[in-house]
């Protein structure tokens, strides 16, 4: 029922994550993301929550991405039903998606690249994601990422249709950009609209004022 997608760019230190389903609330209930642990992604047809956050907090202890994964799930009798993918402070991914998970549903993880997918109308949702990702490089995260989820839907995305979308990006020198469309007809549409007001005074010139990571105590002048 979802498809997300995990990036790290090591060069600018900058996570980012994205996910679309034909349900509600996605942001709310699949990614999570800490600039300086990295980012996780729960999702499947009885996703848990635990995972997504315990995952984020292990890597915050210097366990790897994978490892993270496994120590989650291994322990739930009910993993069969759920997915997960992480990516850790180093860029390095891990994943997991449940036997029992509704197909098409599968993983996938490279350096600095996470994809997952459950309900989907064929594996090629996947592919898309990773392919429009790696063709963008240089191109600014967001739009990146957007994109990204737009060429997933193109490929045939949740086999219901979508209803909801989120995208979180997390960069040491910008404040969290969350933005999430709960539910609309067109929450891919709605999130662009989204990313663009989020980028337009006077919005965009408050974001200049608040803490970042390099600059924790930053305030208006």
């Amino acid at each position: 029922m979802t498809f997300s997608i995990l990036a790290h760019d090591q060069k600018t230190g900058t996570y980012a994550a994205a996910a679309a389903t034909g349900s509600l609330c996605v942001g709310g209930w699949v990614i999570r993301g800490d600039i300086e642990r990295g980012l996780s992604a729960s999702q499947g047809t009885a996703p848990s929550t635990f995972w997504r956050d315990e995952a984020i907090r292990l890597m915050g202890q210097g366990v790897s991405a994978g490892d993270a994964v496994f120590a989650v799930t291994q322990g739930d009798a009910g993993r069969g039903h759920r997915q997960l993918i992480t990516l850790d402070a180093a860029g390095r991914a891990g994943g997991f998606t449940g036997g029992k998970s509704v197909p098409a549903a599968a993983h996938r993880c490279f350096g600095g690249l996470a994809v997952a997918g459950n309900m989907l109308s064929s594996e090629a949702v996947l592919d898309a994601l990773v392919a429009r990702f790696r063709d963008g490089e240089g191109e600014d995260m967001a739009e990146r990422l957007l994109a990204s989820l737009r060429a997933a839907e193109v490929a045939g995305g949740d086999s219901r249709g979508l209803l909801s979308a989120a995208l979180l990006v997390l960069r040491p020198d910008a404040p969290p950009l969350d933005l999430r469309i709960d539910r609309s007809d067109r929450p891919l549409d709605d999130l662009g609209a989204l990313l663009q007001a989020a980028r337009t005074p006077p919005y965009a010139d408050w974001l200049d004022e608040v803490p970042v990571l390099t600059d924790k105590s930053r305030a208006p002048g």
